[in-house]
C-alpha cells in the first residue's frame, strides 16, 4: 500500500468532498468540521450549516462523564466581524487533535484527546465503484465512527449527530443567520431496521428550487438508539443550550425539550429546525464498537439553465437531477445506502485496493485519486435523462464557464475510464445536438436545455479533440452502435476542418483559430495542427470500420502530407513554433516561443493508441525542449503579469517560454501563467516518450503545491476550483502502465515505464477493471504476469504483455 499523506487540523485548506456524482457534497475538513455545503445544485465555497456536527459523550465507570464535539480545536486566526457565530458552536468543548488521510473515495480522520476515555476515529464514504455510475451516484455519505477503550474499566459512549433542516434554506442574512422560504419538519422515523430522523418542508410547493429532503439514519437496534427529533425553537440560541445541556448530562437525548417548546417561533432563527441522532454503546475494557451514520440529501430542482441564477417564471419547466429518478426523497437514499451498504462498500474498497496498492509514486497516486473529486464536485452534474454536463469549473457561489466547453474537456481522462457510458453522453451532445449540418461544432453545449445555439468562433482544438475523444469512446467500450450512430455527424464535423481553417488546401490549418487560451492562433501552429493530424488518423481507421472508403482515403492522405509539410514548415531544431510573418500583427501569439501545449494532439494521439503522427525524433525532442524551457524550479524572480498559481519557493511548468526570444509585445492571454491541467498532460507525454523522470518531477511539483496548507488538495483550480482540466493526470496512469485497448477487437495491453521486474496498477475498459500486476521470476528471468478482475467481465478479451 503506497502511503499517502495525512494532515493535521492546522493545514485549513485541506477539505474531503463527500458526495456522488451529480449530487453536489459536503466537505469534511481536516479538522473535522462539515463546511461548504454544496448540494443545492450550485456552488456553495464557504457555506455554513448551523448546529450541524457530531458529537461524543463518555463516561469511565466511577468518573465524571466527558463531552465534545468531534472537531478539533479551532485554529487562527480569529477575525470574524461578530465573532463566531452560535450555529459554529465554537465556544463548546472540542477534541485536542486531528489528522485527516484521503484514499479515494474513503477520508479517515483520526482524533487525539487526553481528557476522553476513550480514541475515537471517523471514516466517511460515499460509494465509489467504476462503471456502476448510479451506485456512484447517491446523495448520501456513510459516517462511521469507531470508538475504543484502551483503559482498564468500562465505559458508556453516546456519538451523536445533530443536523439543520435544509429544506428550504435561501442562504443567510446580514448576521449570518440562516433564512428559509418555510419553517420544516423533523420527523423521527423507526422501522425496518432503520432509525432516524426525516427532514422536509411539507408546506413548500414541489417545484420550489429549495424543496427537498434530508435524512439522518442509523441501522443500529432500536435500544442503542437515542433522539431529539427537534430542538428547542424560537428565541436566540435556546436550541444549542437545551441539546448541550441534555446530551453532556449522561449522554442521552431526551425526545421532548425540558423547556416549553411552544415559545414564540420569533428571533433571529425563527424558522431554523436542529435534530439529533445518537448511539450509545457500553464499551469493556479493550472493546471496540462502530457508530454509523448516513447522512443523505434530496433536492431534486433545478433551473433549466447554465445560470443558477436565472429567474424561474410561473410555468417555466425546471430540469430535475438524475439522482430524482433513482430515488424519491432523501429518506429513500440512505436506506439504499444503509441496506445495500455490504456490497457499495465491497465495490467501493476494492476499486481503493486496485488503486493503492499499485507500485507507483505515491504522488503519482495523490494526483490520480485526488483529481476524480471533480466528478462529485458542483462542476459536474447528470440532468433528468441521464446525460452527464459540465461547467469548467466552480466559482465560489456560481459554475464557471458552462457548457461541458470541448476545448477544456479534451484534456480530462478521468471520466472516460471509470464511468465509459457517461463520457459517452457527452459526446452525443457535441454530435448530436451542437453539431450543425456544414460540420460547425459549438465548444459549449447550450441547446441542452433548450436555448439558442452558442453563438461564437468554433473552437479548432475542441472540435477536433471531440473527433479524438469519440475514437477514444469507441475503443475504450468496443460499442459499434454508438459510433454508427454518431458517424454522419462526426465526418462532417472532421471535413469542416477542411474548409474553415486551411485556407490554401495544403492540409496544413492556418487560418483564424479559436482555442482553449481564449483568443485566436493566425497562421500554422503545431498545436491545432496536431489535434488535426490525430483527428484524421483517428477520422481514416473509423471511417474504414464504417465501409467510408471515400472519407477513409481523403482522411489518410491529408494525413500523410499534411504532417510532413507542417513538420517541415513549424519545426525550429528543438520544438515546434508557430509560423506568421509578423508576430505583432495580432495581439496574442506565441512565434517562436516553446509552448507547452505544442504537441497535445500527440499525446492524445498515445493515449487514444494512434500511435505517431509527426516525426518520432522531433517529437521526442520538443517534448524534452518543453521541460527544459518550460519547467521552474522556483518563481521569485518569475515575471509574471497574468494570474498566478505559483509563486515563491514552489515549482510549476509554465504555458509558454522564449528561449531564444522573439516574445511578442503581447503575448497570448495565459502564456504565462502554470495551470495543473497542462502540466499533467505534458508530464504524461513525457513519459510517453521515455522521459520517465522528468514526467514525474512536474507530477510531483503539481501535488507539492496542493499541501494542505497552501492550497486543498482536493481541489486543483484554474477558472474555478475543482477544475476539469486537471482530470488529464489519470494520463499519468496510462501512461506508467504502458496501457492499450481496444474492446472493438478484444484486446488490452500493459508496457510499464517503471518497475518493470515488480509492478501493479489499476486498470478499466468499458466492461471491466481491476489490477494488472507482473513479476520478474528470479531464476527463469521470465515476466509472470497476473490480471486480476474486480468488476465485470473480461470474457473474450485477449491480455498481451
Amino acid at each position: 500500500m503506497q502511503p499517502q499523506k495525512r494532515y493535521p487540523g492546522e493545514a485549513k485548506e485541506a477539505g474531503f468532498l463527500l458526495g456522488g456524482i451529480g449530487t453536489g457534497n459536503i466537505t469534511l475538513s481536516s479538522r473535522g468540521e462539515l463546511k461548504d455545503w454544496e448540494i443545492f445544485n450550485r456552488p456553495g465555497k464557504g457555506d455554513f450549516v448551523h448546529y450541524s456536527f457530531f458529537s461524543v459523550w463518555a463516561r469511565e465507570e466511577g468518573g465524571e462523564p466527558v463531552a465534545k464535539v468531534l472537531e478539533s480545536r479551532f485554529v487562527p486566526p480569529y477575525t470574524q466581524a461578530r465573532g463566531y457565530h452560535s450555529g459554529a458552536v465554537a465556544g463548546l468543548p472540542r477534541m485536542e487533535k486531528s489528522r485527516l488521510k484521503g484514499e479515494y473515495p474513503f477520508a479517515l480522520l483520526a482524533f487525539e484527546d487526553s481528557q476522553l476515555p476513550v480514541t475515537v476515529e471517523l471514516e466517511a464514504v460515499t460509494p465509489f465503484i467504476p462503471l456502476n455510475e448510479d451506485d456512484s451516484g447517491i446523495p448520501a455519505v456513510l459516517f462511521r465512527y469507531k470508538a475504543a477503550n484502551r483503559g482498564v474499566k468500562p465505559v458508556r459512549v453516546t456519538i451523536a449527530g445533530s443536523f439543520a433542516n435544509l429544506a428550504g434554506f435561501e442562504g443567510y442574512d446580514v448576521f449570518e443567520n440562516m433564512k428559509y422560504a418555510e419553517a420544516g419538519v423533523n420527523e423521527y422515523r423507526q422501522g425496518s431496521g432503520l432509525q432516524g430522523i426525516y427532514y422536509s418542508a411539507p408546506h413548500l410547493p414541489a417545484d420550489h428550487l429549495r424543496s427537498g429532503s434530508m435524512a439522518l439514519i442509523t441501522g443500529a437496534a432500536p435500544e442503542l438508539v437515542t433522539h431529539k427529533a427537534t430542538w428547542l425553537t424560537g428565541g436566540w440560541w435556546d436550541g444549542i443550550q437545551d441539546f448541550w445541556d441534555d446530551f453532556s448530562e449522561d449522554g442521552l437525548l431526551e425526545p421532548e425539550s425540558a423547556t416549553d417548546a411552544t415559545e414564540s417561533a420569533f428571533g433571529p432563527q425563527g424558522k431554523l429546525r436542529v435534530g439529533s441522532l445518537g448511539i450509545r454503546r457500553m464499551l469493556q475494557p479493550g472493546e471496540e464498537a462502530d457508530f454509523e451514520f448516513t447522512l443523505a440529501w434530496h433536492f431534486p430542482n433545478r433551473v433549466r439553465s447554465w445560470d443558477e441564477d436565472a429567474p424561474v417564471r410561473e410555468g417555466d419547466a425546471l430540469e430535475r437531477n438524475y439522482y430524482a429518478n433513482l430515488f424519491r426523497d432523501a429518506w429513500e437514499a440512505g436506506a439504499y445506502l444503509l441496506e445495500h451498504k455490504e456490497r457499495l462498500l465491497k465495490g467501493s474498497r476494492d476499486f481503493h485496493r486496485a488503486l493503492f496498492t499499485s507500485t507507483l509514486p505515491d504522488y503519482v497516486l495523490d494526483a490520480i485519486a485526488s483529481n476524480i473529486t471533480v466528478l462529485r464536485s458542483p462542476t459536474c452534474f447528470r440532468i433528468r435523462d441521464g446525460t452527464f454536463l459540465g461547467f469548467e469549473g466552480s466559482h465560489d457561489k456560481k459554475g464557471s464557464c458552462e457548457g461541458t466547453c470541448t476545448h477544456v474537456w479534451n484534456y480530462a481522462q478521468t471520466l472516460a475510464y471509470l464511468f465509459p457510458k457517461l463520457e459517452r453522453s457527452a459526446r452525443i451532445v457535441e454530435f448530436e445536438l451542437e453539431t450543425d449540418e456544414h460540420g460547425e461544432m459549438a465548444f459549449r453545449s447550450w441547446q441542452v436545455f433548450g436555448k439558442p445555439k452558442f453563438k461564437m468562433l468554433p473552437a479548432t482544438d475542441g472540435q477536433l479533440g471531440a473527433i479524438i475523444r469519440l475514437y477514444r469512446e469507441w475503443k475504450i467500450s468496443g460499442d459499434h452502435a454508438f459510433l454508427r450512430r454518431l458517424w454522419d455527424k462526426a465526418s462532417r464535423a472532421l471535413d469542416f476542418a477542411f474548409g474553415h481553417w486551411d485556407s490554401d488546401g495544403d492540409f496544413v490549418l492556418d487560418s483564424r483559430q479559436h482555442n482553449t487560451y481564449d483568443i485566436e492562433f493566425y497562421g500554422p501552429s503545431s498545436l491545432t495542427n496536431s489535434m488535426f493530424y490525430a483527428a484524421l488518423k483517428a477520422g481514416a481507421e473509423m471511417a474504414e470500420f464504417m465501409g467510408d472508403e471515400a472519407h477513409a482515403a481523403k482522411y489518410r492522405n491529408a494525413f500523410e502530407l499534411g504532417s510532413k509539410k507542417m513538420d517541415a514548415m513549424l519545426w525550429g531544431g528543438e520544438y515546434y513554433v508557430q509560423s506568421l510573418d509578423d508576430v505583432d500583427k495580432h495581439r496574442y501569439q506565441y512565434g517562436k516561443g516553446c509552448l507547452s501545449d505544442q504537441l497535445f494532439g500527440q499525446m492524445l494521439a498515445h493515449v487514444a493508441g494512434l500511435g505517431y503522427i509527426l516525426p518520432e525524433a522531433h517529437v521526442k525532442q520538443a517534448v524534452a525542449s518543453i521541460y527544459k524551457y518550460n519547467f521552474r524550479t522556483n518563481f521569485y524572480e518569475d515575471q509574471n503579469t497574468q494570474r498566478t498559481y505559483a509563486l515563491n519557493d514552489e515549482k510549476g511548468l509554465v504555458l509558454c517560454s522564449w528561449p531564444e526570444g522573439g516574445r511578442p509585445k503581447l503575448p497570448f492571454v495565459y502564456a504565462q501563467e502554470v495551470w495543473s491541467g497542462i502540466e499533467y498532460q505534458v508530464a504524461a507525454h513525457l513519459i510517453y516518450e521515455g522521459f520517465v523522470e522528468e514526467g514525474l518531477t512536474i507530477a510531483r511539483a503539481v501535488r507539492e503545491r496542493y499541501d494542505g496548507y497552501r492550497r486543498n488538495p482536493w481541489d486543483e483550480v484554474e477558472c474555478g476550483h475543482h477544475y476539469a482540466r486537471s482530470m488529464a493526470s489519470w494520463a499519468l496512469l496510462l501512461a506508467l502502465s504502458g496501457f492499450k485497448l481496444d474492446m472493438g477487437e478484444g484486446t488490452m495491453s500493459f508496457r510499464p515505464a517503471i518497475s518493470e521486474d515488480r509492478f501493479s496498477a489499476f486498470w478499466s475498459n468499458g466492461k471491466a477493471w481491476g489490477i494488472y500486476k507482473q513479476q520478474r521470476d528470479p531464476v527463469t528471468g521470465q515476466l509472470e504476469r497476473e490480471v486480476e478482475v474486480l468488476y465485470g467481465s473480461l470474457d473474450g478479451v485477449r491480455v498481451n504483455g
